[in-house]
């Protein structure tokens, strides 16, 4: 089956990519993500550590009224093992340290020093779309670094196609976390037409862009960079509160940092965030909160490390 993806901006058509896929692909049994298969993937650390071997994290966000968001993923990349988590936030009164982490390094976006150099970028949460928010996701794309782009990185990549071959060009890892209305923004449809095919969906994204994704959701799908889908079945109706998705970019970008692959990093956090909320709903199935998942990932993490 060939289906042509239109890209526009306003009444501008860009361009009209065809992609083809197998018609069988979509009535195949999705395997699920297991605990089991993600568990494979942990192991204890070395007696001999040191913060500079779980590698280091950046997160670039947090513009007016939304540097909480930044704040959530760069606390879940900390409390999930990086080994050092640096912040940008865009805001013009951001704060210069964050007294709930202070762990955290946090950079003042309208400085002329570079970023430290970084393993992984997660960029997006809370960003916004102004000009210097895409500039900021422009030069990472032109960087070296693995990219997490959640929220409004995919905001922008739905205004900016010419920013859609950059991406597909490059050579180091990166992850796409899209909701429904941001993958109906990338693919220039509508959110009720990706949740009637949520799988083909998800196909149609990993052609447009090469690189490993998730559609967030019940039951979220993803697919790695060579093309396996997976479904995860943790998770639960709680977990519909403001920050969770950046909670999860934390979590990739932590474990990417400290070596998985993206494809590895993609499966294991997702299931865990997943995993994280069903502990949290035994006891608060209402009014559950991103900075409690956080805390649960981190000790279901232990356990998991302890027992592989």
């Amino acid at each position: 089956m060939t289906v042509t993806v239109r890209i526009k901006f306003g009444t501008r058509l860009y361009y009209a990519l065809p992609l083809t896929f197998a018609e069988n692909t979509m009535s195949s049994p999705i395997p699920v993500i297991t605990q089991q298969q993600v568990t494979g993937l942990l192991n204890a650390r070395p007696h001999d550590s040191h913060k500079g071997i779980f590698g280091t994290v950046g997160v670039i966000g947090g513009a007016t009224g939304m540097t909480g968001a930044a704040l959530l993923a760069a606390r879940a990349a900390l409390k999930l093992g990086a080994g050092c988590v640096h912040v940008v936030l865009l805001a013009d009164d951001a704060p210069v340290v964050d007294f709930v982490q202070p762990e955290l390094m946090i950079h003042d976006a309208s400085a002329a020093q570079p970023l430290p150099t970084c393993t992984v970028l997660a960029i997006g949460c809370g960003m916004g779309r102004g000009m210097s928010a895409q500039k900021r996701l422009y030069d990472a794309l032109h960087g070296e670094a693995a990219l997490v782009l959640d929220a409004d990185a995919l905001n922008i990549l739905a205004l900016r196609p010419d920013l859609h071959t950059v991406l597909r060009a490059r050579n180091s890892a990166t992850v796409l976390t899209p909701h429904p209305g941001e993958a109906a923004r990338l693919l220039n449809c509508s959110s009720a037409e990706v949740q009637a095919d949520r799988a083909a969906s998800v196909q149609k994204l990993k052609l447009m862009f090469g690189c490993a994704l998730v559609l967030k959701g019940a039951d979220s799908l993803c697919i790695t960079r060579d093309g396996q889908m997976f479904v995860n079945t943790t998770g639960n109706p709680g977990m519909s509160t403001p920050g969770m998705g950046d909670v999860l970019s934390g979590m990739i970008a932590a474990f990417i940092a400290q070596g998985l692959s993206a494809d590895d990093a993609l499966l294991l956090a997702v299931h865990l965030h997943g995993a994280a909320g069903d502990e949290l709903a035994k006891q608060t199935a209402i009014g559950m909160t991103a900075t409690e998942v956080t805390d649960q990932a981190r000790r279901l993490l232990n356990i998991w490390t302890s027992q592989s």
